[in-house]
């Protein structure tokens, strides 16, 4: 444990370690409903919908890596989990036994980009199979689900962040909504699907009881 403690915390390593776990806390926070799954994909999704056929950007390389197709978040997620792999070995194997000194820190800056770069591979072996099944999910009729009820899953809806899960009879869906700040939506609520806010993949809602008139 010591030594796997000493190569996480050592340089270029640490740099990938605190990604990674900035990852993990991300993915905490999100299964509890704080920050949205899909957080930026609403850049990417833009990117790809325009009528170029080189997007530039973060769309365009997650294109040439083979990598698009899924939630942003799940891509950079498994970047940083092999390359904090690569890395870590690289040192524990290698870089600990050479006198270096300070070309340590140079040397490190360029395996960083290098161990994202070859990340890339397995992690494109991972997305190919979850692709089919996200594409699924982006397919299903936005106006199909309109006057349907969802249960919020985020601790708060205001006209810019929330969340709602909806029984679409499968496995689910977890949907980004939108709603006045002044309901004080919260996690449990009961809302109405009202309209699809197709510029922010996002559908905005009212209460169950708002919707009845009661």
């Amino acid at each position: 444990m010591e030594l796997f403690l000493q190569t996480s915390m050592a340089f270029p390593v640490v740099v990938l370690s605190f990604l990674l776990c900035i990852a993990i806390l991300y993915w905490l926070v999100a299964a509890l409903g704080l920050v949205e799954v899909e957080l930026l994909d609403i850049e990417v999704d833009s990117a790809l919908e325009g009528d170029s056929l080189q997007p530039e950007g973060l769309a365009g390389l997650l294109m040439k890596l083979g990598l698009n197709g899924v939630p942003v978040t799940l891509v950079l997620t498994l970047l940083f989990f092999f390359a904090w792999i690569l890395c870590y070995f690289a040192e524990l194997l290698l870089l600990r036994w050479l006198p270096l000194g300070i070309l340590r820190y140079p040397l490190g800056l360029l395996l960083i980009p290098a161990s994202l770069l070859l990340a890339a591979a397995p992690a494109r072996v991972l997305v190919r199979p979850l692709r089919p099944l996200f594409h699924k999910l982006q397919a299903t009729d936005s106006r199909s689900i309109i006057g349907q009820i969802a249960i919020v899953r985020s601790s708060s809806v205001s006209t810019r962040h929330g969340e709602a899960d909806f029984n679409d009879g499968g496995a689910g869906l977890i949907l980004r909504i939108r709603a006045d700040d002044g309901l004080a939506l919260k996690r449990g609520d009961r809302v109405v699907l009202l309209e699809y806010l197709a510029d922010e993949h996002a559908y905005r809602v009212v209460t169950e009881a708002e919707f009845n008139g009661s």
